[in-house]
């Protein structure tokens, strides 16, 4: 639902505020005065491509912001999160038209792509116009409503859960008789790998253990001395560190006698003594092995040389090469009982297919079942829409071979808006006017199914007036129960509907027409109503007329 809208430098607009209403909004104004504007604003969130011409003549850019409240749309919730854009109830767009340059689209804050933008905003609002029928005249958007409509949405995750594993049984299955073409030559390559890395068996950490080992052979004299020396002076020398602690430590025993502090240092130094024994004990333990052992570091860089070697050879380091290897060993391993990895793919296979055809069966049935209600709902709205004695049918036909995500079934909404003729594709509708009230129609039966989205209504009621006119306002007033609903129209009947009323007007400030909106208060609604009901000349009877129809 769109809960805020501001606009700057579009055509005709110079500055716009715009708070919406969740239920039903509606646009008034002469003809010309731009009221169709907003829907052109609302387009431009929703990721549709624009033209520079739009920039107001004398701006750098046009710019559009639409603040959505997305809290009952968890679809578009899912993809702004798996995008990397948020995750809140709250959808914030920007979008910015040049007069030169690139076109730049933000979402919560954050720089997006156009066509990242129309995919993210799929679904926030639909249009009706006598020129613009958009997504319901797209067979997989009859489809969707279908779907939605018989709410067997269980069955629809069920079939696609189905066809992802029909895909991948699929793709194992054609992955093994490829690798029939060249099995042989696979085989005898990755054999002769195996046994290469094999011969030299390395370790995912053993280069590092290699170098820890080859600098210890490289300095084996330096470390004797350095540890042989500390040993020494430590413990095994005359007058050594672990000989003078300690006669300090009976020293001050001795004269602890005399001043119990003593006592505690006397035994800090017997610790120290033990620490530095035992430290020295080490440091000669290490010294007794410490050795240069020319023939043991020549070992050690012939091994370094072969593990890098091998490192070098297939591109990736230790660890991989060791996780590479089993990767290997696996495949040579399948390619050995080939025939029988086919067999069992075959077969797991032919379990999905048959899995996604039963599934898909399934869902068929449930959009037969119904679309029997919902060509039942359309068909009683269309009487009171004009359309008297016009019929709305649904057709199926089955897609040839495997079903797909959403199974097999494709929609095409047939209508005849004639007695005695035939149904034709509701796409190849000529009229504007019969097709904008036929989608009305279809909206109106689909009510309360869905998402609390927008829906936008630009003059759907072109060419229409008297009691066609009250019921096709009667019908908007019972799609923005359940729906928001922006109206842009010229019929007081419309007008006249419970809701909240903007004001469109053209203007002109310092030698240049522009366009204004602003809501209207009781009293101007009254007064708006009456001119459209009488024209410019408002009188006592037109405003009467125009309280009346304003009080339901």
């Amino acid at each position: 639902m769109l809960v805020h809208l501001r606009v700057r430098d579009l055509v005709l607009i110079d500055d716009l505020d715009l708070p919406l209403s969740p239920g039903f909004n509606v646009l008034t104004g002469e003809t010309g005065a731009g009221k169709s504007l907003v829907a052109t604003a609302i387009h431009l969130l929703l990721g549709r491509k624009t033209k520079p011409d739009i920039v107001r003549r004398g701006a750098d850019e046009a710019a559009v912001e639409g603040l959505f409240d997305v809290s009952d749309e968890p679809g578009v919730r899912a993809r702004l999160a798996d995008a990397g854009y948020g995750d809140g109830d709250e959808l914030l767009v920007r979008r910015i038209v040049p007069a030169e340059g690139r076109q730049r689209c933000f979402v919560n804050g954050r720089l997006a792509s156009l066509a990242l933008l129309a995919d993210l905003a799929d679904g926030l609002a639909s249009f009706a116009s006598q020129h613009e029928h958009l997504a319901l005249l797209d067979p997989a958007r009859q489809l969707a409503l279908v779907d939605d409509f018989g709410t067997h949405g269980d069955r629809l995750d069920a079939m696609t859960a189905a066809h992802a594993a029909a895909s991948a049984a699929r793709a194992r299955y054609d992955d093994l008789l490829a690798k029939e073409r060249d099995r042989a030559q696979r085989l005898d390559w990755l054999a002769f790998q195996v046994e290469e890395i094999d011969r030299t068996a390395p370790g995912p950490d053993e280069l590092d253990a290699l170098e820890v080992e080859a600098g210890r052979l490289r300095h084996g004299e330096q470390l004797l001395g350095a540890t042989r020396g500390a040993a020494d002076g430590l413990y095994e020398s005359d007058g050594s560190v672990y000989e003078r602690i300690a006669t300090f430590a009976r020293e001050l025993e001795a004269v602890a006698a005399h001043d119990p502090v003593l006592a505690g240092e006397s035994s800090s130094l017997l610790e120290a003594a033990g620490i530095v024994e035992e430290a020295a004990r080490r440091l000669a333990d290490y010294a007794s092995r410490a050795d240069a052992d020319p023939e043991r570091l020549e070992e050690v860089e012939e091994r370094r040389g072969a593990l890098l070697d091998l490192t070098k050879k297939h591109g990736m380091d230790l660890a991989e090469l060791v996780d590479h290897v089993e990767t290997m060993r696996s495949e040579v391993e399948e390619l050995s009982r080939y025939e029988e990895a086919v067999e069992e793919a075959r077969a797991t296979l032919a379990v999905a297919r048959e899995e996604a055809a039963k599934c898909a069966a399934a869902l068929t049935a449930a959009r037969k079942r119904a679309a029997k209600k919902l060509t039942k709902a359309v068909t009683a709205e269309l009487s009171d829409l004009g359309l008297g004695g016009g019929r709305f049918e649904i057709a199926f036909t089955v897609r040839e071979g495997d079903p797909g995500p959403v199974g097999a079934d494709r929609a095409e909404f047939l209508v005849s808006l004639n007695p005695g003729e035939g149904t034709h594709p509701l796409r190849q509708v000529a009229s504007g006017g019969e097709l904008s009230r036929l989608m009305l129609g279809i909206r109106r039966a689909l009510s309360g199914v869905g998402p609390a989205g927008t829906h936008v209504f630009d003059e759907v009621d072109s060419g229409i007036g008297g009691a066609v006119a009250s019921a096709v306002g009667r019908k908007l007033a019972e799609v923005a129960e359940h729906h928001q609903v922006v109206c842009v129209t010229h019929l007081p009947q419309i007008a006249g509907l419970p809701g909240t009323h903007f004001l469109v007007a053209k203007g002109e400030r310092k030698g240049r027409t522009l366009t204004e909106v602003r809501r209207l208060d009781e009293e101007e609604r009254v007064q708006e109503v009456a001119r459209m009901l009488g024209g410019e000349t408002l009188t006592e009877k037109t405003k009467a007329a125009a309280r009346e129809l304003l009080a339901g």
